[in-house]
């Protein structure tokens, strides 16, 4: 894993206390590394030479995956998206999650690849930000000073950059239990589908009335096609109230594609990626609403 990089003092501690202790003593010195499918390709690129890299890999308290029936689930920044993929009770509780870490990478990448790394490394096209948008993730964020805690939709500021200080960990994300009714739909739109980062990605999460079918709650969340990925609120509100039938759907999609602030690089032009969030948006809102009638979500 550490062949043809540059030289560099690797740290390993074993508590999160002890992590904060040496990101405290070696401040901008130090890299964090999760599962370094991320870092390590770009040390070796010589992009980045971190004169100490802090491994968080021993740290067990990191690696819970715990659901409550009140509280919600618990997710540990180190667990890995192979896990999140796999773990019956996200794959039963929060199916949404589950489906995004499954279209993630390869194989080999879903092994290594953690959430915390995931979301850290603060890529606008970040695989696991969609999903957990909509389904109202709160990271706890650890420093010496104790834990404060983010929405996840304030926790990117750019391209690359998080809120998270020098001194700070992301320890864990915590998701609200999901409402009896509810459903959510993720999709990714990728040159070789899985093995590719997106081009677009677009989460939706519906809660529906049981009587009428109104829809009482709407997310929808955009990835790849802003500096950071975001809520589409505008086309949210455009559902909320309302019956979902063809043109609400059409509406919605449509102002989510004029929310979005894609660019033009090699893999697509800024024209493409915004007619494709319409799509996308489309389809992730009917899926969605699709599954709601199926109760995917036990009371």
């Amino acid at each position: 894993m550490f062949r043809n990089l540059p030289r560099f003092e690797f740290l390993s501690p074993k508590t999160l206390e002890e992590a904060i202790v040496l990101m405290n003593q070696y401040g901008k010195n130090v890299n964090v590394i999760a599962g370094g499918t991320d870092l390590v390709p770009l040390m070796k690129k010589g992009e980045l030479k971190p004169k100490y890299v802090l491994s968080l890999s021993h740290i067990e308290a990191l690696r819970e995956i715990q659901f409550l029936e009140k509280a919600g689930l618990k997710l540990g920044a180190m667990c890995t998206i192979a896990e999140i993929e796999k773990s019956e009770v996200i794959r039963e509780r929060y199916p949404i999650l589950a489906q995004a870490a499954s279209v993630l990478g390869s194989r080999e990448v879903r092994n290594r690849g953690t959430v915390g790394g995931n979301l850290c490394n603060a890529a606008p096209s970040a695989e696991m930000a969609p999903s957990l948008l909509v389904l109202g993730a709160m990271a706890t964020i650890a420093s010496s000073k104790g834990e404060r805690v983010v929405p996840l939709e304030d926790f990117f500021v750019g391209p690359g950059k998080t809120v998270l200080g020098t001194d700070e960990i992301l320890a864990r994300l915590e998701i609200p239990v999901i409402k009896p009714g509810s459903a959510g739909e993720y999709i990714k739109l990728g040159i070789k589908k899985t093995m590719d980062i997106a081009l677009v990605g677009v989460a939706a999460m519906l809660s529906l009335a049981s009587t009428d079918g109104i829809c009482t709650e709407a997310r929808l969340a955009l990835g790849a096609v802003a500096p950071t990925p975001i809520r589409a609120r505008k086309a949210e509100k455009t559902l909320i109230g309302k019956k979902i039938d063809e043109g609400i759907m059409e509406l919605a999609a449509e102002t989510a594609s004029e929310e979005a602030s894609p660019i033009a690089d090699i893999r697509a032009s800024e024209a493409y990626r915004r007619a494709m969030v319409r799509v996308l948006t489309r389809r992730a809102i009917k899926h969605a609403f699709d599954k709601c009638f199926h109760s995917p979500v036990k009371e």
